[in-house]
């Protein structure tokens, strides 16, 4: 009776854990898809340097999700085998999880360049991307900021240094001429190169904290699954 009652609350315990890794995964989703849907700011930050990228958080979240869903239901069901695939899913989610930390930590200094980066090559595809045009529009309108460091860098792009412009999203009250022969006066002076920096750190913050929450449950979920699969291999009855 003794194990009977020990493997009943290891079952529950792999249920219980699997719902919440289950919430971490939703939030992980929520996470990915507000950097995603926010105004613009993460086509504008090249992600592959300092692991940051939404849609892999994105990507993480479902797949978390998922494995969270199989290790409720093999827990409920008592299946060996869904058991053992939800520690098996769980443990390569950790290691995931594991590398990318290690990797957001070695390139967290290059955040301020990345970011740099990823607004010049917005400022240079400005003419010849629509959607990219769109999404630095919304940007520079919503955080009142125009250009990189100021408004003067739109003078080494295209036509607007041929014509002493910037574009529309500039301008302080939106006219006809607003944005010709700019001036701090009738533009943003101000650059969006910090307001976009300080953006990506703090979902940096935002996302390491989940992850780590996540990470604790995962820990647990694994060794409880480990302890279930025995019981269940062994023929113990857990109901």
């Amino acid at each position: 009776m003794a194990v009977e009652g020990g493997m009943k609350c290891v079952k529950f315990l792999v249920f219980f854990f699997s719902f919440v890794f289950w919430l971490c995964g939703a939030a992980l989703v929520a996470v990915g898809c507000s950097a995603l849907l926010g105004p613009g700011r993460a086509p504008l930050v090249p992600g592959g340097g300092a692991g940051w990228s939404p849609a892999a958080v994105l990507g993480l979240g479902v797949l978390i999700f998922l494995t969270a869903f199989l290790g409720c239901c093999g827990a409920w069901r008592e299946s060996h085998c869904m058991v053992t695939t939800f520690a098996v899913l769980l443990s390569l989610i950790f290691l995931v999880q594991l590398a990318a930390a290690v990797t957001g930590y070695v390139f967290r200094h290059k955040v301020h360049g990345l970011v740099e980066e990823g607004l010049w090559r917005a400022l240079r595809s400005y003419e010849e991307d629509a959607a990219l045009r769109a999404t630095l529009d919304s940007f520079q309108q919503e955080l009142s900021c125009c250009g990189v460091n100021n408004y003067t860098d739109w003078a080494s792009v295209g036509s607007f240094g041929a014509n002493d412009s910037v574009p529309s999203s500039c301008c302080r009250q939106p006219s006809a001429a607003c944005n010709l022969h700019p001036t701090p006066a009738t533009v943003f002076a101000k650059g969006c190169l910090p307001s976009l920096e300080a953006w990506v750190r703090r979902n940096l913050v935002v996302l390491a904290a989940v992850a780590l929450g996540v990470a604790f449950f995962e820990v647990l979920g694994v060794v409880f699954s480990c302890c279930l699969m025995r019981g269940i291999r062994s023929g113990y009855e857990v109901m």
